[in-house]
């Protein structure tokens, strides 16, 4: 798992609509990037629309949000017309950015183990570095503990 202070790793991944989206071309913006499980899913949704009804207060700072999932470009899509989210989401498919961040592993819902992202939120500085690190994420009230450190 990264920690603050550390180098957010560069990524290069497709968007909700297909385009290409690289780190190192945000240099000089604030980040929000948060790693969620599966479109679609009631804690993702729940997350994904408080960043949608705290979008203006982000895009006021001058702070891009980002979501990642393992989920692909045309499920992003659905989830996004759905939600009327106003951000994009990112499609991680290979897990090599989940990876790299340190957010995919081991979980256990039921008694059953399998793989797959931990909720975690990176907030990456204006120099492409580690902020701040939220864990364990409470998609409730998330978003609001983000804009708080902003």
């Amino acid at each position: 798992m990264l920690k603050i202070g550390d180098k957010a790793p560069d990524f290069e991944l497709r968007d909700t609509n297909g385009n290409l989206v690289r780190l190192s071309k945000l240099k000089g913006k604030e980040i929000v990037l948060y790693f969620y499980p599966k479109d679609l899913t009631p804690g993702c949704t729940v997350e994904a629309c408080n960043f949608r009804d705290d979008y203006n207060d982000y895009n006021k700072k001058g702070v891009l949000v980002f979501g990642v999932s393992l989920d692909n470009e045309e499920r992003h899509k659905k989830f996004t017309e759905k939600y009327d989210l106003p951000f994009p989401l990112l499609s991680d498919a290979e897990i090599k950015v989940s990876k790299a961040y340190g957010v995919y592993g081991e979980k256990s819902f039921l008694g059953k183990k399998y793989f797959g992202i931990n909720r975690t939120t990176f907030v990456i500085d204006k120099k492409g570095f580690i902020k701040h690190v939220f864990e364990k994420v409470n998609p409730k009230n998330h978003s609001k503990e983000v804009l708080e450190i902003i």
